[in-house]
Order: structure tokens, then sequence, then C-alpha cells
């Protein structure tokens, strides 16, 4: 069984048990978080499409850590101006296990 849902405006594919990096939210780590904002539901019969949202579909999650991506580096210039600046950006997430999917 997996699950298409929407957090912080990106979305996210999930499984039971599978540990994964959304952007940051302001819980705290240990503590349980719930998604109610579900596009699809998939289970061993058939496939379930909101519109947009599947009715009554939540996703429990525990919140594991948060943390800071890798940077990135983005370089940009002007020719001919001897012009260049270099910028880095660390994005922040956050650390879920998706415990359990009910529709």
């Amino acid at each position: 069984m997996y699950a298409i849902f929407q957090s912080g405006g990106r979305q996210y594919w999930a499984e039971t048990d599978d540990v994964i990096r959304i952007d940051k939210l302001e819980t705290a780590a240990g503590e349980q978080v719930e998604f109610d904002k579900v596009l699809a539901v998939r289970d061993d019969e058939a496939i379930t499409i909101g519109q947009p949202y599947v009715e009554g579909a939540r996703i429990v999650a525990k919140v594991l850590s948060h943390g800071r991506d890798k940077k990135i580096r983005v370089f940009t210039y002007k020719r001919k101006k001897h012009e260049k600046r270099t910028k880095g950006h660390r994005q922040d997430y956050t650390a879920v296990k998706i415990e359990s999917i009910s529709v």
C-alpha cells in the first residue's frame, strides 16, 4: 500500500515504514504528525484518486529528526563586466517515518 500526499506545497510518495525527508515542520522530534491532504491511495485491489483530496484518508507519521541538506552553490556572472557572485543555500528538512496509511 502506498499513498501520495501534499505537505508544504510539495507532493510526496510514501509507503508504510518508509523514512522520508519533507520540508521543515514546526513539530518536535519524537511527536506524531498527521497528513490529511492525501491525493491518492493504492492498496492491493484498487487505486483511489481524490478530487483533489481523498475523503477520510490520512497518514500518521513520527518525526525522527530535523536537519539541513547539503549545500548547493549558485554561481552568477555578467560577461565583459568582471562581475561574479557565488551564493550558497542549505534547505531545512524534517525526517519522518510513516507509521500508518488509512482510508
